[in-house]
């Protein structure tokens, strides 16, 4: 329990996995949160996509938790 506590595998070998973990979303939020991101621009890659939530991350003092998805959703597509 104490070894899965303290390590975290990557999702992927994309640029965005230190925007993927269990301390900031989880994998089903993600998923749900660019669906619902893409579904609404679907004009942005999905590159830049996350490279907006990764810019609501950091103006959000670098986190995502304690927003709700879809107060994540309205500052990300105003990055868009």
């Amino acid at each position: 329990e104490k070894f899965l506590q303290k390590t975290s595998a990557p999702f992927s070998t994309n640029s965005y996995d230190a925007f993927i973990s269990p301390n900031t979303l989880n994998l089903s939020s993600f998923t749900k949160l660019m669906r619902k991101l893409q579904e609404i621009h679907p004009e942005a890659s999905r590159a830049k996509i996350v490279n907006a939530l990764l810019e609501v991350r950091k103006n959000n003092k670098g986190m995502l938790s304690g927003l709700s998805i879809s107060s994540i959703v309205e500052r990300t597509s105003v990055v868009l």
